[in-house]
């Protein structure tokens, strides 16, 4: 076969679009960067369940216990203490809390230990329960005494506790 002066051309031709467009394109370019931020606060989180100590005999004369749980959830690394307060019934104090039904009162008080010993109340370093925060709930038991040989009129006593966390 005899190629002549054109097909040579013709296949240079090929040859060079061929190249042209199988190349790549270099593209140009341009960088930069930002920065990702988020403050994390010291938050705190409170949560009770209701204590209900039963029936209370005033024949028995004797002392009956109960206890519930205060669970607090605080930012990892966060201080805080726990207190509770008197609650509502009149004269009530952190060391004599009182029940009440109607004007009646029914006496007891709340602890921080098992053994009833420990006046679990309001004050900042003094009678407060402190921790540090997890993230996670931390769970803390309130034990709870109606004093013994208590002579009250018979009904349902209530009060309201009201837990303050402090961070």
């Amino acid at each position: 076969m005899h190629r002549t002066f054109g097909d040579a051309l013709k296949l240079i031709s090929v040859l060079f679009i061929s190249i042209i467009f199988c190349t790549p394109v270099k593209a140009d370019t341009a960088t930069t960067t930002f920065q990702v931020t988020s403050t994390v606060i010291s938050s705190c989180g409170v949560s009770a369940s209701d204590l209900a100590f039963g029936d209370y005999d005033i024949v028995a004369g004797t002392a009956i216990a109960g206890s519930t749980t205060v669970s607090v959830t605080c930012s990892s690394g966060t201080a805080y203490e726990i207190g509770l307060d008197a609650g509502l019934g009149a004269g009530a104090t952190v060391t004599t809390r009182k029940m009440t039904n109607g004007g009646n009162t029914l006496s007891y008080s709340l602890y921080s230990d098992v053994s009833h010993t420990t006046v679990w109340g309001e004050t900042t370093g003094v009678d407060t329960l402190s921790s540090s925060g997890t993230g996670a709930a931390q769970n803390f038991t309130v034990y709870g005494l109606i004093n013994a040989s208590q002579s009250v009129p018979t009904g349902s006593y209530s009060d309201t506790i009201t837990v303050t966390v402090t961070f």
